[in-house]
């Protein structure tokens, strides 16, 4: 049997609260126009699945994150977010922020 892992790279978005990321996963992760766009509604998504066909396709889904916005810091909704994936069958990764290239003149 081959594991399968559905990917969701939100690096170089910025994600700057809740209805950003709702925004961003949304058409990745398959979700129906009726998702609930709330905490709650995203556990039952990626813990008990049934919701999204995309998402219960594949036996994991690893969102990627850039360290910054919604996720700089200690941000209790960043926080509460966080808590919906277990770590196993469904993760966050926050990465470090990328700092824009520097642009010398000619």
């Amino acid at each position: 049997m081959t594991y399968t892992e559905l990917t969701v790279d939100l690096r170089g978005q910025l994600i700057g609260n809740l209805d950003d990321f709702w925004d961003a996963v949304a058409e990745p992760c398959g979700l129906p126009e009726w998702f609930g766009r709330n905490l709650d509604a995203w556990a039952d998504t990626i813990g008990t699945r049934g919701i999204s066909q995309v998402i219960d396709g594949y036996d994991s889904l690893v969102v990627h994150v850039d360290r910054r916005g919604l996720f700089q810091g200690e941000v209790p909704s960043a926080e509460a977010l966080a808590d919906t994936f277990d770590g196993k069958r469904n993760r966050l990764v926050v990465h470090p922020a990328q700092r824009s290239p520097v642009v010398h003149p000619a």
